[in-house]
């Protein structure tokens, strides 16, 4: 058989347009995965206003504007308001306000500092705290001051949605055309990433801010500090699978009972086990079902590794790619008459 010039050429081609387009794209990676992530969640309720509607262009703008006023402004005022309640309490590290508490404490309880001496002795705590958050601020000052690069992120989201809104019947009948799979096979795959997606971003993200809001709730009426910044810490904990919020609540609980707040630190413990922790157990499978069925470990590694390599859409993107290669194996496999699907 003769080599076909044509055919690699086409094949180089093809590959180097793809990667150029990847290099394009790659700075909106969050607005892409942003947008995507929305209309995937919002489909049903968008299907019941274009059923309404029946101008699609009509449609789109107004799913785009509840989107807008319901999800998207409220979550970019709130994280600059939690990433400015950050840089306070990391300016409270650096002026070495918790060192002194700290030692208002171990001169209270004289067996914790005599366990804690030798410790204290082999490392400048002051020093470690200031330097850490010398650290911190710097790059939360840079998110602070990004506010720009925020808006133009969420511009582009915000059309991708309108366009994805407006044109989904012809964005997927083009993406069954260009994949290399047949109708069957090609609606495994979807149906799979689908899911995953819904599961991800309703079930993980959504069940993980509730616990935020109800640790943090519970952390401003107890009088803890930064109330709203640890149920910003204790949301983002949820959200990782086999990690949980007790992360977070507990070792709050531990300094209320430390520092001499036990009956505070007993409603917070009743308050994490009943409430908190148990919201994961109620909602998860109500918002979810069966859509997710990857395993714990499986997805745990993926959001990890994927948040480590992409960032903030690697919440999204590690347990979509885990889909993938999971779909695309059953294929192979069925292809070849191992298993069934």
């Amino acid at each position: 058989m003769s080599f076909n010039w044509k055919q690699l050429t086409l094949f180089l081609s093809t590959a180097v347009a793809l990667v150029l387009c990847c290099m394009i794209l790659w700075p909106f990676l969050s607005a892409v995965v942003g947008a995507i992530t929305l209309a995937v969640v919002t489909y049903r309720p968008y299907c019941w206003l274009e059923n309404r509607v029946k101008h699609p262009t009509l449609a789109a703008a107004l799913g785009v504007l509840t989107v807008t006023v319901s999800i998207i402004t409220p979550a970019f005022f709130l994280v600059q308001e939690l990433i400015r309640q950050a840089l306070s309490g990391v300016n409270m590290l650096r002026a070495g306000q918790p060192q002194h508490r700290l030692m208002e404490l171990l001169g209270r309880h004289p067996t914790i500092a005599t366990r804690l001496e030798n410790t204290a002795s082999q490392i400048d705590l002051g020093q470690a705290s200031q330097r850490t958050a010398s650290y911190v601020a710097s790059h939360l000052a840079g998110l602070l001051g990004n506010t720009l690069g925020a808006l133009t992120q969420l511009v582009v989201m915000v059309v991708i949605l309108f366009f994805l809104y407006r044109d989904h019947e012809l964005a997927t009948t083009s993406l069954r055309a260009y994949l290399p799979l047949d109708a069957a096979e090609t609606d495994l795959l979807l149906d799979h990433v689908d899911d995953t997606i819904y599961a991800t971003a309703l079930g993980r993200v959504a069940v993980a801010a509730v616990q935020g809001i109800v640790a943090g709730l519970a952390f401003w009426i107890l009088g803890v500090d930064s109330a709203a910044l640890w149920g910003l810490v204790t949301a983002l904990v949820a959200i990782i699978p086999a990690v949980g919020a007790g992360l977070v609540w507990i070792p709050v609980a531990v300094v209320l009972g430390l520092t001499g707040h036990w009956i505070k630190a007993g409603v917070l413990v009743a308050w994490g086990t009943f409430v908190v922790s148990t919201i994961d157990n109620l909602l998860y499978p109500v918002l979810v079902g069966s859509r997710l069925r990857q395993h714990t470990v499986m997805v745990f590694l993926s959001v990890i590794g994927a948040i480590v390599l992409f960032g903030v859409p690697g919440l999204i993107l590690g347990p979509v790619i885990l889909t993938v290669c999971e779909a695309l194996l059953k294929i192979w496999a069925k292809q070849r008459g191992t298993v069934s699907t």
